[in-house]
């Protein structure tokens, strides 16, 4: 099935990244292609966060299709085309070789106790800032268990598919 129409079936749209000002809403369509470096993957996501009003509360629900091998996935801080440290954990780690995925893959909330890295003991505003300034992305990882890393889809345990928020 090509990519859009996999893409069409699952109910995802095929749109950039997008906030709607002052809503608290955030999506990222996940690709392949947006990784850094890019790769050949036919996998696709979908992440979909909410912010409370607030600010102490992140609503989130991470979508994947046609992927292979998922071991995790977390939103990162970094700008498009820049790789960056983890922030926020929205699941796994499991262990590598688990097959392919199709579906929600998590759901959940993050607070600003579950905030790493250069965040971590920060308030959850901190991370909502970077969201809004586009500096944050969306990242599932996978991972064949069998060495060399890197072979090709299902094997890309730094990033396989990534989508900016």
């Amino acid at each position: 099935m090509r990519r859009t129409a996999l893409v069409l079936a699952l109910g995802l749209a095929l749109v950039p990244s997008v906030a709607t000002a002052g809503s608290g809403n955030f999506r990222a369509h996940l690709t392949g292609d947006n990784e850094v470096p890019p790769n050949e993957s036919q996998g696709q996501g979908q992440a979909i966060i909410q912010v409370n009003e607030d600010e102490t509360a992140i609503s989130y629900r991470l979508i994947a299709s046609n992927i292979e091998n998922v071991v995790a996935s977390h939103i990162h801080v970094g700008a498009p085309d820049v790789n960056g440290p983890v922030v926020a954990f929205l699941f796994g780690n499991v262990p590598p070789a688990g097959g392919r995925t199709d579906g929600v893959l998590a759901t959940g909330t993050i607070t600003a106790a579950n905030l790493v890295g250069p965040l971590a003991g920060q308030p959850l505003s901190a991370l909502v800032d970077e969201i809004e300034a586009g500096n944050t992305y969306v990242n599932v990882h996978t991972n064949d268990g069998v060495d060399p890393p890197n072979t090709g889809p299902g094997d890309f345990p730094g990033g396989e598919i990534r989508g900016q928020l």
